[in-house]
């Protein structure tokens, strides 16, 4: 990792415990090495470094392309650990590179929905995590923000507000016999967003409040 890497998370956790209430629990569900799939709801801007401080270790995002347009935010992302991926479309570069990601036994970040929710309730979510997950056999960790909504302006920094990364426990996708069909990846990511649904309060479970939990394996 690039230096800023290092001095960047120490910047992070600084401002977190000065300006805000930052807790984490569930830390103790992610396992000291392996390749993890952790999939995340998204609320702000402040969510990728938020969760990248909160794991207990290096990870690396898929972010949206059109954050790596111009030189200075390339350089800034990168050196987070983050690589591009266009959202409206099947990114086999991005999809190879996750896999790359998860081969060489890291953690790899993903937000399933793609974009920030402008309601802060769980919205309709993209197939990639699912698709990347059924590839790779990796264990899928989901994890549930809660209070990055409310910064906005500057005016937060003196409320201090709550923040909270609820980290759940790892689980499988079930396998699927030949080819997976649009049907099938479609169910694969509703649970997928019901694990991350059941860690969140219900007013910010959105498209996916009455979302359970088919028979996925756990562990």
């Amino acid at each position: 990792m690039p230096w800023f890497y290092y001095i960047g998370r120490l910047m992070v956790k600084i401002l977190l415990r000065l300006f805000t209430r930052w807790q984490v629990k569930g830390r103790e569900n992610i396992p000291s090495q392996g390749p993890v799939l952790v999939v995340v709801n998204h609320l702000n801007l402040a969510d990728p470094p938020l969760v990248g401080v909160s794991l207990g270790r290096k990870a690396i995002f898929m972010a949206k392309e059109e954050l790596f347009r111009s030189r200075f935010s390339s350089y800034f992302i990168g050196s987070f650990g983050a690589f591009p991926v266009h959202r409206e479309q099947l990114d086999r570069k991005a999809l190879r590179q996750a896999e790359k990601v998860l081969a060489e036994g890291l953690v790899l970040i993903m937000f399933p929905e793609s974009t920030r929710s402008k309601t802060a309730q769980l919205q309709p979510a993209f197939p990639g995590s699912a698709l990347i997950a059924l590839r790779s056999g990796v264990p899928i960790i989901p994890v549930a923000i809660t209070g990055t909504e409310r910064i906005k302006g500057v005016a937060w920094i003196l409320r201090r507000p709550q923040l909270t990364v609820n980290i759940g426990r790892p689980f499988h996708l079930p396998s699927v016999n030949g080819k997976v069909t649009k049907t099938e990846l479609a169910g694969l990511t509703n649970i997928i967003m019901g694990h991350i649904a059941e860690l969140l309060p219900t007013e910010y479970r959105g498209n996916y409040t009455e979302q359970g939990k088919p028979d996925d394996t756990e562990g």
